[in-house]
């Protein structure tokens, strides 16, 4: 006996950001790429449109980081070059973008000037053809001068700069809307927060299809369902026409899984864990899958062992289901 099963219809959908312009467009990429604009739950596509692919961007640093060797060894010495390092992460493994940490600028660190900093943008850009993520190196007070330069140095590409936060998103702001960047707005864990933050931003003049909601994430087994409970409400909010929770999505899979102990930790330390290196991937694989399943759009990944996995997961994910 045949089972009618009942189809929800939204009202709205999730808002479509555009990183990235070619040359026709005023910038140099050879392509762009388009997130969200999905009119259902994820990859429900027998209920509406999932008008777009999630996308990976892999994380590259601007000085060598502080990571495990389980990641850094697929890099090999590349890891001390930014643009080497993100023609790999293009080239060799595929990244449908570039998320370059500008950790240099740290003042504790090697405090680069914002000069400096906005250097390696622009050689990373002239290296690759894919758009670019660009961050700070969380100091508030220097982020806001360094973004500001790379803004200015990189007009007319499109980027997503960020971190723009509650208590730090003017000058930030300002910058992306002066020449016309995309903006990432980073809320810690609170739906609240997130909706007056797009708020704020949106009242300085920045278009919402120009803002990219960064939830805040927890690793698999660290925190990972209060997050998901999170996106799961603001996906939620923006198919029932929220505006202030209609922007895609973004989350830190990288950073998050890979300061897991499960992702460090010895197999002589723990032998019922297994293989140190499998289980490395898998952390960060399964964190990717966890958040695609309630709306991640773009999902900012190291491990390019795990990447590959999660692109068949999302290709598999893609296919149009009855």
């Amino acid at each position: 006996m045949a089972v009618a099963l009942v189809k929800e219809r939204y009202q709205s959908k999730v808002g479509e950001v555009v990183i990235g312009a070619t040359a026709a467009e005023g910038g140099t990429r050879t392509s762009v790429v388009k997130v969200g604009g999905d009119s259902t739950l994820p990859f429900l596509h027998f209920e509406g449109k999932v008008e777009n692919r999630a996308a990976i961007a892999l994380e590259v640093t601007d000085v060598p980081p502080a990571w495990n060797d389980i990641v850094k060894s697929q890099y090999g010495d590349v890891i001390n070059d930014p643009v080497a390092w993100a023609k790999k992460c293009v080239e060799e493994y595929n990244a449908d973008m570039i998320y370059l940490k500008l950790i240099g600028a740290n003042p504790e660190g090697e405090n680069r000037s914002p000069e400096e900093c906005a250097k390696v943008v622009k050689d990373v850009l002239a290296a690759v053809g894919v758009p670019l993520i660009v961050a700070g190196c969380e100091d508030p007070e220097k982020d806001n001068e360094v973004l500001a330069a790379v803004a200015e140095a990189t007009s007319g590409e499109n980027l997503l700069i960020g971190i723009a936060e509650q208590d730090n998103y003017k000058s930030i702001t300002a910058a992306a809307m002066v020449h016309k960047h995309n903006l990432i707005a980073r809320s810690p864990l609170d739906i609240n927060i997130c909706k007056q933050l797009n708020i704020l931003i949106s009242e300085m003049g920045l278009p919402l299809n120009r803002i990219v909601i960064d939830p805040m994430i927890g690793g698999l087994g660290y925190g990972i369902e209060y997050a998901y409970s999170i996106m799961e409400r603001a996906r939620l909010g923006s198919l029932a026409n929220d505006k202030m929770l209609s922007m895609p999505m973004i989350c830190t899979v990288g950073y998050e899984a890979n300061r897991a102990k499960e992702a460090n930790a010895a197999e002589e330390e723990f032998p019922g864990w297994g293989d140190l290196n499998d289980r490395a991937i898998l952390w960060e694989a399964l964190t990717a899958a966890g958040l695609l399943q309630v709306g991640a759009s773009i999902l900012l990944m190291r491990n390019p062992a795990a990447v590959k996995l999660v692109q068949q997961n999302i290709a598999d994910l893609m296919e149009m289901n009855a």
